[in-house]
């Protein structure tokens, strides 16, 4: 009986987590449908009937990691005070939001500004980088302006990076100022 096909509805969703594991360990140049496969433990085949190209596996998995950490932000009691409440230090709250996320997983944090910044080169991640900007201001707009919003979102995408490229310590205090600054609070 040739060409049986094996009934497995998660196949897709196990190549989007191997594309992941794989940018972890090899990188975005360690990428490739032959990578991923063999990561996912399926056939190649698989990977380019799911994803006709890399762009398009890159695209799924950066959407899977921006879920992940909207997710994390958004149970995260730091954006849990109510909007416009007085006793609500933002900055603050925002500022220690950042460090438990690089705490917690520096990889982690990693994997996804390299997945998030692979937009630079790769055309078809510019939409979903600025649906994470959006959805990120979004939920940071229930607690300021829109614009300000933006602006908090730059400026922690900045710090994050700086931290990051340059091995340094997350410091809590630098970046609370800095966040207080951009919200015109003291």
């Amino acid at each position: 009986m040739a060409g049986v096909r094996r009934y497995d509805p998660d196949r897709r969703e196990r190549i989007i987590d191997a594309a992941i594991r794989v940018v972890g360990a090899k990188g975005i140049a360690g990428l490739s449908h032959r990578s991923v496969a063999a990561e996912a433990d399926v056939p190649l085949g698989s990977t380019t009937y799911h994803f006709k190209t890399l762009d398009e596996l890159l695209v799924a998995a950066l959407r899977r990691s921006n879920e992940g950490f909207a997710a994390t932000v958004a149970a995260h009691p730091a954006l849990s005070a109510p909007a416009g409440d007085p006793a609500a230090d933002l900055a603050g709250a925002l500022a220690r939001l950042l460090g438990e996320l690089l705490a917690a997983d520096r990889a982690r944090a990693e994997l996804e500004y390299e997945l998030y910044l692979a937009a630079l080169r790769r055309p078809a991640l510019r939409p979903v980088a600025a649906e994470w900007c959006e959805a990120m201001a979004g939920a940071l707009a229930d607690h300021t302006d829109p614009v300000t919003a933006r602006a908090l979102v730059a400026v922690m995408d900045g710090i994050t990076l700086q931290v990051l490229l340059t091995d340094a310590e997350y410091d809590e205090a630098y970046t609370r100022e800095i966040l207080s600054r951009v919200l015109g609070t003291p």
